[in-house]
């Protein structure tokens, strides 16, 4: 994850300065245009999550799953970076949830990824573990093995150039006062 906000840190300093018109006279317009959409699509994800966050909020967490949202921060032990961290977890069977993590560095760039975890559970505490490839650009397979309680969140992570750590409490629904 740190890699991939150091990439895109890179990519947003290469288009200071950069000039669209100077494709139109005769460069390589992909050397101007690609960056520009890539992080445009990179960013569109966003938007979907903050909408399903909103949505996800209305309905109560179970102390029986740890399916809802969760909210903290992500650690890179390989490098120091750090940010904020939001996750909705779903269920996709009664063995697979679906973690799907928004992550801000330097509290501009965001980025969203889905994880699918297998989960087991022991009385009152779940024990999981996951593989997703974020692409290239971000270091390629990550991997995560973590622990949660209804009210904690604890990942480690770990791909080809970095590893780290997520610490994330369950958010509690928001209460609608009808009038």
């Amino acid at each position: 994850m740190a890699e991939l906000a150091r990439r895109m840190e890179h990519v947003a300093d290469g288009m200071r300065g950069m000039k669209i018109s100077s494709a139109r006279a005769g460069g390589d317009w992909r050397k101007s245009v690609l960056p520009v959409l890539s992080l445009a699509l990179l960013l569109a994800g966003c938007s979907s999550f903050n909408r399903d966050w909103n949505k996800a909020g209305v309905v109560p967490g179970s102390s029986d799953s740890i399916a809802g949202r969760w909210d903290g921060r992500w650690l890179s032990t390989a490098n120091g970076h750090e940010g904020k961290l939001r996750c909705l977890i779903t269920r996709q069977t009664n063995d697979v949830l679906s973690a799907r993590f928004q992550a801000t560095y330097k509290r501009v760039l965001r980025f969203s990824y889905t994880v699918p975890l297998t989960v087991t559970r022991t009385n009152d505490l779940w024990q999981f573990h996951g593989s997703a490839d974020l692409g290239a650009l971000a270091g390629g397979i990550y991997h995560y093995q973590g622990t949660a309680s209804s009210t904690s969140f604890h990942s480690a992570y770990a791909s080809k150039f970095d590893a780290g750590n997520f610490e994330m409490r369950r958010v509690p629904a928001e209460i609608s006062t009808v009038p």
